[in-house]
């Protein structure tokens, strides 16, 4: 099991230079899980890619609801009060301290592409590429 943020969800189905290591980390660990913020960061990306014209409309809705396949009932609710000391002892945003939080609290790691977050955690902030790189 591994916690994955979504700068690793999204190239699974929005083709990138990074899509194929995602792929490849999928097919390292299938377990995926992440906090349910999840859900509304992933719905940004992919209307950012409709309002660019890189997908349609249908392709984003089509390209959710897979998303949500994979990581729905692998999302938790993560406390608040865990949330806020992680962010104030890093210059890292809440938004990304949840997904380190929920790492942390199931032993297991944050597969991040995100530099500040890999910087501020090493103990459990992992980039897609490391992993992939100790699982061979």
């Amino acid at each position: 099991m591994i916690v994955v943020d979504t700068n690793v969800l999204v190239p699974l189905w929005v083709p990138s230079d990074t899509s194929l290591e995602s792929e490849r980390l999928r097919e390292a660990d299938d377990t995926w899980c992440a906090p349910a913020l999840w859900r509304s960061e992933f719905r940004n990306v992919i209307v950012v890619f409709v309002r660019r014209r890189q997908i349609s409309s249908e392709t984003a809705i089509d390209i959710m609801a897979r998303a949500e396949r994979l990581i729905g009932r692998a999302e938790y609710r993560i406390e608040s009060d865990a949330v806020i000391r992680r962010a104030l002892a890093s210059d890292c945003s809440a938004y990304d301290c949840e997904f380190v939080v929920l790492a942390d609290r199931l032993g297991v790691p944050l597969i991040t592409r995100d530099q500040q977050v890999l910087a501020a955690f090493p103990r459990i902030a992992v980039s897609p590429d490391d992993f992939l790189s100790r699982d061979v």
